[in-house]
């Protein structure tokens, strides 16, 4: 009997302590996510469509300072929709405006500007040498506040020549150019060529979080930055393919023309209340 008595009181006191313990966890986790989704273009447009004007304006020219080879245009050979749901960034090689390539750069700037969030795109990418699609953000006060000080997210890049691998960075100042907050993420099985990819930043006060595929591969905070975190003003979206600057190189006689950017889709989620 006292045995049996024993083994109740200390039942019951791993139950008690089990359940304060299971209380303090309930209390200590942080809140479900619960993004709404608050800005999208699927690009359905019919074959052959320039991107939404509500949506996109493009950055037309060359350089952009990383001495780009390409020259960036508006026109359909460049960047449309497919009629299947996607739009297409391509790169031509052609003699065009004193460059040897053309290519498009497209941006949400004075579209769609915002703080925080989750966004995310799905894409299937280009590769070969000399090749540099990229999907990311710039800080909206950067005609006031010049580059790195207004801030850039890249949530995705790839240099063609590591079709395997991409990207993920910040750029402000004193973490610029190749001195930036970065990260990458490899394929062990495949390559961002051969398929769609979804890549995707979740972007709050203190925290930029970066994934592949739902795959979280790197958090970024302010004490990373030195505490020169410059995240917490307006962003604007930037899809474009560059061909050559100074990261990945310039096009060899392995690189192959044209080179297709696709993207499936862009949303932007923030937190509901």
């Amino acid at each position: 009997m006292k045995f049996k008595k024993t083994m109740i009181l200390n039942f019951i006191f791993l139950f008690g302590i089990l359940m304060v313990l299971t209380s303090c966890n309930q209390s200590s986790e942080p809140p479900v996510d619960n993004w709404q989704l608050v800005w999208q273009d699927d690009f359905n447009s019919a074959a052959g469509s320039l991107p939404d004007s509500t949506n996109w304006v493009y950055d037309i020219g060359t350089g952009w300072g990383n001495n780009q080879l390409e020259y960036d245009t508006n026109r359909p050979q460049n960047v449309s929709t497919d009629g299947n749901g996607n739009l297409v960034i391509t790169a031509l090689k052609e003699s065009y405006n004193g460059q040897q390539y053309t290519s498009a750069r497209i941006t949400t700037k004075g579209k769609f500007e915002f703080t925080y969030g989750k966004i995310e795109a799905r894409m299937q990418l280009p590769w070969g040498q000399g090749i540099w699609p990229a999907f990311w953000m710039l800080g909206s006060n950067i005609d006031v506040v010049p580059w790195p000080g207004c801030g850039e997210i890249d949530i995705m890049e790839l240099f063609g020549q590591q079709p395997y691998r991409v990207m993920g960075s910040l750029h402000g100042p004193g973490y610029s150019g190749g001195n930036a907050l970065t990260q990458h993420y490899d394929l062990f099985d495949g390559r961002f060529d051969t398929g769609f990819h979804t890549f995707t930043a979740e972007w709050g006060e203190n925290y930029v979080k970066f994934f592949v595929d739902g795959n979280l591969y790197q958090t970024f905070v302010p004490s990373d930055a030195n505490g020169t975190w410059v995240f917490n003003h307006p962003f604007y979206i930037i899809l474009n393919l560059a061909v050559g600057g100074n990261p990945p190189g310039s096009p060899n006689s392995s690189t192959v023309f044209p080179q297709k950017m696709i993207i499936d889709y862009v949303r932007v989620y923030q937190q509901g209340q």
